[in-house]
């Protein structure tokens, strides 16, 4: 997928800035040979039942971006209302809510906090939303397990 010089600029602009200067808990790598192959790595937040986890986004943008959100999904395995079985991510952010002035970052920071408030009123996986209303500890439970055996690497990613 190719798209425009002024969206490749706004991506590099963008990338340049998460480098020098990334959210907490966020880290952004890119493909040395394609641009714009960019995956978002969101560690756990502590308290949440993926503390320990580090979680992978895959970006695609399209030459609708930034007036269109980029298409994102995780692709790391994970147990959340939220996020569907092949990864897709349920967020007003990555729909209607979409702004043009958003960006790689502030979705990456939109998807941390949807791992520390999950909405099982729009669940794309009904069990996880269905577990986190009604027994809220074997909800827990059956996500640090997922985040256990999915996303926890036996020595931390390299910065």
């Amino acid at each position: 997928m190719s798209v425009t010089p002024m969206v490749m600029r706004r991506l590099m602009k963008e990338l340049a800035e998460l480098q020098s200067n990334p959210p907490e808990g966020i880290r952004v790598v890119t493909s040395e040979d394609n641009m714009l192959d960019v995956t978002g790595i969101i560690e756990g937040p502590e308290g949440t039942p993926y503390a320990g986890g580090y979680f992978r986004v895959k970006f695609r943008f399209t030459e609708e971006f930034p007036a269109a959100p980029p298409k994102c999904w995780f692709t790391t395995k994970i147990f959340h209302p939220n996020v569907g079985p092949s990864g897709e991510i349920c967020v007003n952010t990555l729909k209607k809510d979409w702004k043009s002035t958003y960006g790689i970052g502030y979705i990456l920071v939109t998807v941390k906090c949807l791992l520390i408030y999950p909405n099982p009123e729009s669940a794309l996986d009904e069990e996880a939303g269905r577990l986190l209303l009604e027994n809220y500890e074997d909800y827990c439970s059956r996500a640090k397990l997922i985040t256990s055996v999915h996303a926890t690497p036996r020595v931390s990613p390299s910065a």
